[in-house]
């Protein structure tokens, strides 16, 4: 998408002008949330929090301002493949502030981590300093006019109870938080060990952000996928270029980032990424070390995985394809969409070896991971 001459305007121009490209079809709730995206895109323009004004004058009472009650921010949420993103993404790429900031959750929260874990071995913190916390937030604060999270969510009481004291002090601080969410907040960490502790941190978003549900009756990510093909063989340029097409559109476009996952000490490159869907080589995944624990790490992060050159696997590659069918065993159970390109059809890609037997089981997932039932199936189904 090039998005590029309306972008500084602010999200709303740059959303009809996709509109009116026919890059995407218009949506009465897109249309308000973007809406009111822009409304704090205006209230954003000079905004600067307590925290970055000043400088060394100001310690000795020069050039100091009363404080500005900073625009509330917005916590977005609704079911997956709705266009929360999209959204968040044209609103972040146009508002001119500094020391704006997006990240995905997860993200977010293993640098907190790693943070901490950082602080504890440090020589230089004050002995009778015992909680990083406090330290930890100030000095995110200080760095992020305006912080954009997205798939935000929380998987246990450990980061429940960093986030609420997390977000006091950005929100005291005057941070502005933008969220997005599968999730309302009052249904974030449901039935979570020990949730009455994390209560009041729902208490807290609700209080302090403006909440919009992106509850269209269409799922976007769905409606794509079911109008494309998405098992392409033979290996060959049409193949290739088939791939490349279908992550563009499936990302509407958006930049990419590579990135790593990190499961107990181990990485796993992501060659590239965008809006839930990330782009491997079968090299990437199968042809490492790798087991199930990092394939659900996959699985987990992304509701579509665009896989490129499955080869037709021999005897001499059992490992490769007992870690294709691991793969494909996680990303099955996780209903992960899946777009590939392969050197054969399914029922040909392994027809002789060790685990020829038990491949024919992932002939019969490669097969139904096709159908338009399983692609309207929501992500992470069979663990809900």
């Amino acid at each position: 998408m090039n998005i590029l001459p309306h972008i500084k305007d602010g999200p709303l121009a740059a959303y009809l002008a996709l509109r009116d490209r026919d890059e995407i079809q218009e949506d009465p709730l897109q249309t308000a949330a973007v809406e009111k995206l822009q409304n704090l895109h205006n209230s954003l323009k000079n905004y600067q929090p307590v925290t970055q004004i000043g400088g060394f004058l100001s310690r000795f009472g020069f050039g100091r301002r009363k404080p500005v009650a900073p625009p509330r921010g917005l916590y977005i949420f609704g079911p997956a493949g709705r266009g929360k993103s999209m959204l968040m993404d044209l609103f972040f790429d146009g508002t001119d502030v500094p020391n704006k900031r997006r990240i995905h959750f997860h993200e977010f929260m293993i640098e907190v981590h790693d943070t901490i874990h950082a602080w504890r071995q440090s020589p230089d913190k004050q002995k009778n300093e015992v909680d990083p916390l406090p330290h930890i937030a100030r000095v995110m604060a200080r760095k992020s006019t305006l912080l954009c999270f997205d798939e935000f969510h929380v998987a246990n009481i450990a980061d429940a109870m960093i986030l609420g004291r997390l977000f006091e002090e950005f929100l005291e601080a005057g941070v502005v938080v933008i969220a997005t969410s599968n999730f309302a907040p009052d249904d974030l960490y449901m039935n979570g060990l020990q949730r009455g502790r994390f209560l009041p941190f729902i208490d807290l978003i609700k209080r302090r952000l403006d909440l919009l549900e992106l509850a269209s009756p269409t799922d976007y990510r769905q409606a794509r996928l079911s109008r494309m093909q998405v098992y392409h063989s033979p290996l060959n340029a049409d193949a290739h270029r088939a791939l490349d097409l279908a992550f563009a559109r499936l990302t509407d476009g958006a930049r990419t980032e590579a990135e790593a996952l990190t499961v107990k000490g181990r990485t796993i490159g992501v060659p590239k990424s965008a809006r839930g869907v990330a782009f491997f080589e079968f090299k990437d995944l199968c042809q490492q070390a790798l087991g199930a624990e990092d394939y659900i790490a996959v699985g987990n992060k992304f509701h579509t995985i665009v896989l490129s050159g499955i080869p037709k696997m021999n005897k001499e590659m059992r490992n490769e394809a007992k870690r294709f069918m691991n793969l494909i065993d996680v990303l099955y159970e996780k209903k992960v969409n899946l777009v590939a390109s392969a050197d054969a059809m399914p029922e040909k890609l392994y027809a002789t070896g060790t685990h020829a037997f038990e491949f024919q089981r992932t002939v019969s997932r490669l097969m139904e991971m096709q159908s338009p039932e399983y692609i309207d199936l929501p992500h992470g189904t069979a663990n809900r």
